[in-house]
C-alpha cells in the first residue's frame, strides 16, 4: 500500500548529544527526530502541526554514537476522521572510521536500522485545511 504521505530528515548526531559512554547517542533523539517528522506529515496532509497522541511501539536496534549520520523516514499509512498512524524508521548511513583518520568518516554500503516505531497522531476537525477524497 502507497503512504499517504511521506517525510525524511538526514542528520549528524553531534558530539554534545552524547551522553554515554563510548560516544553513544541517547535513544530519546531519535524520538525527537520521529517527533519533527510527525509534524512535517501532519502539516504536509492536513495543513496543521496537530498533536502526536501516543507510540504504539518503538524499536531501539542498533546503538548511535557521536559523528554518525541518521537519515529518519516517516509515512502516514491509514488514516481516521482525526487520527493519522504513522510509521518511523531511523538508519545509520554514514559512520565515522577513527582507525582511518581523526576525520575519516565512511558512507555504510548497507544502511543499519538503528530505531522503528509507530504511533498516533491527531489532527482536531476544526484545524484540518485540507479535504481528502475518501
Amino acid at each position: 500500500m502507497k503512504p499517504l504521505a511521506e517525510a525524511l530528515i538526514r542528520l549528524r548526531m553531534s558530539a554534545h548529544e552524547a551522553h554515554y559512554a563510548g560516544n553513544l547517542v541517547d535513544g530519546a533523539r531519535m524520538l525527537g527526530l520521529f517527533g519533527d517528522l510527525a509534524t512535517e506529515l501532519l502539516i504536509r496532509y492536513d495543513g496543521d502541526e496537530g498533536l502526536f497522541r501516543a507510540y504504539d511501539a518503538v524499536e531501539f536496534l542498533a546503538p548511535v554514537r557521536a559523528g554518525d549520520f541518521i537519515e529518519a523516514r516517516a509515512s502516514i499509512v491509514s488514516v481516521g476522521k482525526t487520527s493519522r498512524k504513522m510509521e518511523f524508521t531511523a538508519w545509520r548511513v554514514i559512520a565515522p572510521n577513527p582507525a582511518a583518520g581523526e576525520t575519516a568518516a565512511d558512507l555504510l554500503a548497507e544502511p543499519v536500522l538503528v530505531c522503528r516505531a509507530s504511533g498516533t497522531c491527531v489532527t482536531p476537525k476544526d484545524k484540518q485545511r485540507f479535504s481528502h477524497a475518501d
